[in-house]
């Protein structure tokens, strides 16, 4: 029973991590090519830091569940980075618009909670 849990682990930290980085990567691109404002300042802290937050939670951090290093410390990081989209950025919007958001947030949260499982870097 255990491996198909971690088997379950693999299959979800694989597939959110794949899904965040097709969001994460093209703003990676943008900031590469110099805008330093991929996206607003939901939290008061300036929009280039705003960016740098962002990029930590939509590309590095996934990175780091996909492989299965550091996975709960990362999982944290991007489930936060939701929270802060669904939240604060679309607090007005419709649930609709807040669903990518909240699915992304709730997936990360689970990561957080169960770890990377067996098939991991960290192979815990």
């Amino acid at each position: 029973m255990k491996r198909n849990i971690d088997i379950g682990l693999l299959v979800l930290r694989v597939g959110v991590s794949a899904l965040m980085l097709t969001h994460g990567f093209p703003k990676l691109m943008k900031f590469i090519e110099g805008n330093m404002a991929i996206v607003g300042d939901p939290i008061g802290v300036g929009t280039f830091i705003s960016s740098i937050l962002v990029l930590l939670g939509e590309v590095v951090a996934p990175v780091l569940v996909l492989i299965g290093l550091k996975s709960r410390f990362a999982a944290v990081i991007t489930a936060a980075t939701m929270a802060v989209a669904a939240f604060i950025a679309q607090d007005g919007d419709p649930i609709a618009k807040k669903e990518k958001a909240l699915l992304f947030f709730i997936a990360y949260v689970a990561i957080a909670l169960m770890g990377a499982g067996k098939f991991s870097v960290d192979r815990k």
